[in-house]
């Protein structure tokens, strides 16, 4: 039954990948793919692999996982190892080449079909393989396994409805998660959800994401974007979804009149659905100015709509409230270390079990709030603008509370070291063959 499910799936991919072309070109179309680059989309490699030396293979699908396992690069890196570094996304890419350009080799993650996979392991051919968090694509496990290179899940978690999933199919998911060499989980229950899912080696480390540096912004914009906000009072909510958008807009309504010059700050999820979040925004009879558009809030204006990728710590800094979308409309909540990071008090709905263990951290630390729908919403927006005393704590809670959760990273390192060190000595006596050889 497992064989004969994994060849269909493999079969199923051998027979789609003619008809790949088409729907990643559609993906170009769309702003979703790097036209320059799609080739590595099919494991077609833009760069030479390093002439001698071992070398690793990190990915992380997008942005949040690229900031995650940022320092882990760097300390990999400092140890004179090789990493190919691999993205799904393009705002990813441009983060990676932005931070990390003088330690990886970036390229685009090949499709999980025969082809690509293969094309991508020959010309690389990786010593190890790292994985952040919770990508699973089958075809690229088994060939990895296949190829006897050792596969490693870091910052590893495992969302209540994935694991439903997998829990309907136990004998595919253990035939998977067998292969890891090691997970290196999140949390309690994340470790022990891979342990059930067929995982050998699982150990805890924490999130990575509070060991990383916080979001950046850049200094120009926020100092032209503060002086256009002033002192007005304002609250942010990002990473909304689909409705959600509207209970921020009847907070503001229900708002304005008692706080006079009232900005709200909205960033949905996904920046594409700017116009139209703009248009019912507008409808509701409240003026939006788009920063997409390269327009400036004015003093008429009650909505600044964030619709643009990779300004998430540019927003986050302009507010020291902030609501984090799917967790009231939307299901699974979504990452609020970012937003505690930067010393911002937050407002949540209930909806938040992908995220489960930071959101019970902040909760009982006092730096986050549970909101049930928009009249909620509005009580705690409200309560926090009349009080600076009670929002300055709430914020400095949630900082405490992420900074308390730090020291993933060295245990990390620690469950990586088995697999790292042999790395490490082959580098260091191709080091010193060099120099003997100059000698």
């Amino acid at each position: 039954m497992t064989k004969a499910a994994f060849a269909a799936y493999a079969f199923a991919g051998t027979l789609a990948y003619p008809f790949l072309r088409p729907y990643v070109g559609w993906r170009v179309s769309k702003g979703k793919e790097d036209k320059r680059r799609q080739r590595e989309r099919y494991g077609i490699a833009s760069k030479p692999r390093p002439k001698a030396g071992p070398l690793i293979w990190l990915h992380a699908a997008s942005v949040g996982e690229s900031l995650a396992v940022a320092p882990l690069v760097r300390a990999m890196a400092c140890d004179g190892l090789q990493i190919v570094m691999t993205t799904g996304t393009i705002t990813s890419a441009n983060l990676v080449e932005e931070r990390l350009a003088d330690c990886v080799i970036h390229q685009y993650v090949p499709l999980d079909v025969g082809p690509a996979v293969g094309r991508f392991l020959d010309h690389w051919r990786p010593d190890l393989a790292i994985v952040a968090e919770s990508e699973i694509w089958p075809l690229t496990i088994h060939e990895l396994a296949r190829r006897r290179i050792p596969q490693i899940l870091v910052n590893a978690r495992m969302s209540d409805r994935s694991f439903q999933r997998w829990k309907a199919r136990p004998r595919i998911a253990e035939v998977l998660f067998e292969k890891f060499a090691h997970v290196i989980a999140q949390s309690d229950v994340d470790a022990e959800r891979f342990r059930l899912l067929g995982a050998h080696a699982v150990s805890l480390a924490g999130n990575l994401k509070a060991d990383a540096a916080p979001l950046s912004a850049d200094s120009a914009a926020l100092e032209e974007l503060s002086g256009a906000v002033g002192a007005r009072p304002r609250f942010a909510a990002i990473s909304t979804h689909p409705g959600e958008e509207d209970l921020v807009a009847e907070t503001h309504l229900a708002l304005r009149l008692r706080h006079e010059g009232l900005l709200t700050i909205l960033v949905p999820r996904h920046a594409d659905r700017g116009a139209a979040i703009a248009k019912m925004l507008a409808d509701k009879g409240l003026t939006v100015t788009r920063r997409s558009e390269g327009v400036l809030p004015d003093a008429a204006t009650d909505v600044y709509l964030g619709d643009t990728m990779g300004e998430l710590g540019l927003y986050l800094r302009l507010s020291e409230i902030a609501f984090i979308g799917k967790s009231i409309t939307g299901q699974g909540g979504q990452n609020p270390i970012e937003a505690a990071m930067l010393a911002t008090g937050i407002l949540t709905g209930r909806y938040v079990q992908n995220f489960r263990d930071t959101y019970q951290r902040l909760l009982r630390a006092g730096g986050a709030r549970i909101v049930r729908d928009a009249d909620e919403l509005t009580v705690q927006v409200d309560t926090l603008l009349v009080d600076p005393i009670q929002r300055m704590a709430m914020a400095r809670a949630a900082l405490r509370a992420i900074d308390d959760m730090r020291g993933a990273l060295d245990r990390t390192l620690a469950a990586l070291d088995p697999f790292l060190h042999p790395l490490r000595l082959s580098v260091s006596l191709e080091r010193q063959g060099r120099v003997g050889s100059v000698r």
